[in-house]
């Protein structure tokens, strides 16, 4: 399936679709605080495994860092 992931073209093998969860788990994204949109709707993290990616999508996602 090809998809546009943080404006790069990606092309993941082995799939149709896939939730955000299994995004997640593929790219490796580990970071506490993530804000995830598929074509500009927002994901809410309860949601993760069951936001389904289809192909052709634009998901971006975002990882926030809190600081002093």
């Amino acid at each position: 399936m090809k998809i546009v992931l943080n404006n790069r073209s990606e092309e993941i093998e082995g799939f149709s679709k896939l939730t955000v969860q299994e995004l997640l788990d593929f790219k490796k994204f580990s970071f506490k605080f993530l804000v995830v949109k598929i074509n500009d709707a927002v994901v809410r993290p309860d949601e993760f495994s069951s936001a389904i990616i289809n192909d052709g999508d634009i998901v971006h996602v975002l990882h926030l860092i809190s600081g002093g």
